[in-house]
């Protein structure tokens, strides 16, 4: 089991981010937190893996817990869960170590993609570690390259990264949301397989997802990229 410590200023939202991680199959909540103090204090009672943090805590930020969390040896992997989304912020999420970032408002599906991909990384670095010593191989670099992309793009490691990264580029270098359609065109994809990577792309955060209406019949779907 993955042991997850569940930090969040507000009750409420600490509760339901911990009912979400419940549903996880390989994931418990064995702590809450509702300040930085509190969080520490959890460290110290309990062995923790994950920590889902927010950034905007009554005593201090959710960055400068996790760096107080290094200084003092506590090297816990963390998912940020929060409502911050400036570039500034981000990007010192990523050098702290951030394993994922995900804006609130989030879904479960959401959320639940990055668990997913985050008990892959554990297994891929457990098995690694198992065969520490030995002689490395191609295939563990692919192992481990294929891991990290899956990271990346936020999907589960079953899906094709490459696929992924195609309709990425494509809507960062679009000026405005694409539908599915549009998508299909400028990838060379079908648009079953368009629709089905969009639609695993919206729920783990890393599209927006608008609604345009015509006439008569229903909103067509467009996406642009998040983050």
């Amino acid at each position: 089991m993955i042991d997850v410590l569940v930090v969040d200023d507000d009750f409420r939202v600490a509760e339901i981010n911990a009912s979400y991680v419940g549903k996880v199959p390989g994931f418990r909540v064995v702590a809450r937190a509702h300040s930085a103090a509190q969080a520490l204090a959890a460290l110290e009672r309990h062995r923790i893996d994950l920590v889902l943090l927010d950034h905007f805590l009554p005593d201090e930020t959710g960055l400068s817990l996790v760096r107080r969390m290094r200084q003092q040896g506590h090297h816990t992997d963390v998912i940020m869960v929060t409502s911050a989304s400036d570039v500034a912020t981000v990007q010192t999420a990523m050098r702290h170590g951030a394993l994922h970032y995900l804006v609130k408002p989030f879904t479960f599906a959401a959320l639940r993609a990055k668990l997913d991909s985050y008990a892959t990384l554990r297994r891929t670095v457990d098995r690694a570690a198992g065969r520490s010593g030995a002689e490395p191989t191609a295939q563990d670099q692919e192992q481990v390259d294929r891991i990290f992309a899956a990271l990346r793009t936020g999907l589960p490691s079953r899906h094709s990264v490459p696929t992924a990264e195609l309709i990425r580029d494509v809507l960062h270098d679009a000026d405005h949301p694409l539908s599915a359609h549009e998508v299909a065109d400028r990838t060379g994809l079908s648009r079953s397989t368009a629709q089905r990577y969009l639609r695993l792309l919206e729920q783990s955060g890393r599209l927006c997802l608008t609604l345009r209406y015509g006439e008569t019949g229903r909103p067509e779907h467009r996406y642009a990229w998040a983050v």
